[in-house]
C-alpha cells in the first residue's frame, strides 16, 4: 500500500499565561482548512492529537490537559479599526470535537506578540523601543481585545521579571483590556445576566442549589464552596482524583447551561464542552497553593476554583477571570457576596496555582448592570517555531 507523504504547515508552539497551544497564520493552513468545516478540524485534531483513548496526546502536539490542547488561527483583520483576527480552538482530548465557542484568556496573551514576529502587524506600529498595543478582533464571541506588548531593539520583549503564579518562570508583563466583554444578542443566552438575575436558584438532585449566571468573558456558572461540600482551598487532585465529584460538576454544568439559554436539553451539554464554565467560590482562608507556596488569608479578597473540560484547572482560565473581576464587582452576586476586604476595582483571587489580580468596571444605569472593561496582566513566550507535520491519511478526502 502506498501512503502520501505528510503535510508540512509553517506553525509556532506558545505559552500564553498558564496555557500553552499551536498557533497557525491562516494563510499558511492548506486552502480547504482556511475555511471551518470538517477538514478544518480533522486537521486540528491530528495536529494536537486527539481524538486520544488513552488521554495522553502522545503523538501530537497537546499536552493532555484543557490548559495545553489549544490552537489558534490568527490574520491581519479584515476589520479597518483592528489589527488582528483571532480565531480559537479548544480540542477535546478523548472525543472527535474541537470546541469554537469561546475565547482562551491565557493564550490572548500570545496573539499580539505572534502577530508581531510573524508579520501580521504593520511595521509602522512597531517602535524600537517602548510598547505597542495591539488591537485583537477575537472571532468566536466578537468582542474587542487590547493587549499592549513590549518591544525592545524592534523586536517583541519576552523575557523580563513579571511572576505569573501557575507560570514557573518570570517573563515580560503584558497588560491585557478586554472591552465590554459581556455577551450580547437577541438570543435567551444574552446579555451580562442572560436570566436578568443577579441569583438564580439552579434545581438539582440533591436539591435547590444558589447560583450567579453571568456572561463575560465567557459564560460561566458561579456556585458557594460550602453549598456544595467545599472549602474554596482545594487543589486539582482534590477534585480530578473523584470521578464521582467530576460527574456531578458537570451535571451542574449542564443544569447552569440549560438555565442560560446556551443549551436547549441537558444531553447537549456534551459536545459543548468549552463553554460554559463552572466554578465555586469562598472567602478568603489560608491554603497551600500547588507549588507549595503558602497564601495567607490577607493575600486574596477572594477564593475561586474552576473547572475547565471537565476538570479542576490548574490555576485559571483568562475568560474565567475576567467573569470573575466582573462578578465581583456587582454587588449582589455570589462573588462579589464573598469577597473581603475589596477596596477599588481590582479583586485578588486565589487559584490552586497562587493569585491573580484583576480589574473591572462595571455600572448600573436604570437597574441594569454593564461592564466596560476588565483588566489584567498576563506573559507569553514563543516555544519552538517552524513546521509542524501531518499525517494526510487521517483527513476528510
Amino acid at each position: 500500500m502506498n501512503y502520501l507523504p505528510q503535510l508540512k504547515i509553517p506553525a509556532c508552539y506558545m505559552r500564553g499565561g498558564t496555557s500553552k497551544g499551536v498557533f497557525f497564520r491562516l494563510e499558511d493552513l492548506p486552502q480547504a482548512a482556511q475555511q471551518p468545516g470538517p477538514y478544518r478540524d480533522a486537521l486540528l485534531m491530528r495536529i494536537v492529537g486527539s481524538p486520544d483513548p488513552y488521554q495522553k496526546q502522545i503523538d501530537g502536539m497537546g499536552g493532555a490537559s484543557s490548559s495545553t490542547s489549544k490552537v489558534v488561527i490568527l490574520s491581519k483583520s479584515t476589520k479597518a479599526v483592528y489589527d488582528i483576527d483571532y480565531l480559537f480552538g479548544q480540542v477535546a482530548i478523548d472525543k472527535a470535537f474541537v470546541d469554537w465557542s469561546g475565547n482562551c484568556g491565557n493564550l490572548t496573551a500570545a496573539v499580539g506578540s505572534f502577530a508581531i514576529q510573524q508579520g501580521l502587524l504593520d511595521p509602522a506600529k512597531i517602535p524600537l523601543n517602548g510598547r505597542v498595543e495591539v488591537r485583537i478582533w477575537q472571532q468566536n464571541i466578537s468582542k474587542t481585545i487590547i493587549a499592549s506588548i513590549p518591544v525592545q531593539n524592534g523586536e517583541v520583549q519576552e523575557t523580563g521579571e513579571f511572576e505569573l503564579d501557575g507560570v514557573t518562570f518570570p517573563a515580560a508583563e503584558i497588560p491585557i483590556r478586554f472591552l465590554e466583554p459581556a455577551e450580547e444578542g437577541e438570543d435567551a443566552s444574552a446579555g451580562l445576566f442572560p436570566t436578568g438575575n443577579l441569583v438564580d436558584i439552579l434545581e438539582t438532585p440533591d436539591g435547590p442549589l444558589k447560583a450567579t449566571l453571568i456572561n463575560s468573558g465567557i459564560p460561566t456558572i458561579f456556585v458557594r464552596a460550602e453549598d456544595i461540600g467545599y472549602q474554596g482551598t482545594e487543589l486539582q487532585e482534590d477534585i480530578n482524583s473523584d470521578p464521582a465529584a467530576l460527574a456531578k460538576f458537570e451535571q451542574l454544568r449542564g443544569i447552569g447551561a440549560l438555565k442560560m439559554g446556551l443549551i436547549k436539553h441537558p444531553d447537549e451539554i456534551a459536545s459543548r464542552q468549552h463553554t460554559p464554565k463552572i466554578a465555586f467560590v469562598s472567602a478568603p482562608k489560608a491554603y497551600v497553593a500547588s507549588s507549595g507556596k503558602p497564601i495567607s488569608d490577607t493575600d486574596t479578597n477572594v477564593l475561586v476554583r474552576a473547572l475547565s473540560m471537565g476538570k479542576l484547572h490548574h490555576a485559571m482560565m483568562g475568560t474565567a477571570a475576567v467573569a470573575i473581576a466582573t462578578a465581583a464587582a456587582i454587588p449582589g452576586t455570589l462573588v462579589n457576596e464573598a469577597v473581603s476586604h475589596q477596596t477599588d476595582s481590582q479583586v485578588t483571587f486565589g487559584h490552586p496555582s497562587g493569585v491573580l489580580t484583576v480589574g473591572a468596571v462595571a455600572e448600573c444605569e436604570q437597574g441594569n448592570w454593564t461592564v466596560k472593561e476588565v483588566s489584567m496582566s498576563r506573559s507569553a513566550r514563543m516555544l519552538m517555531e517552524g513546521w509542524v507535520r501531518v499525517p494526510q491519511e487521517n483527513l476528510p478526502k
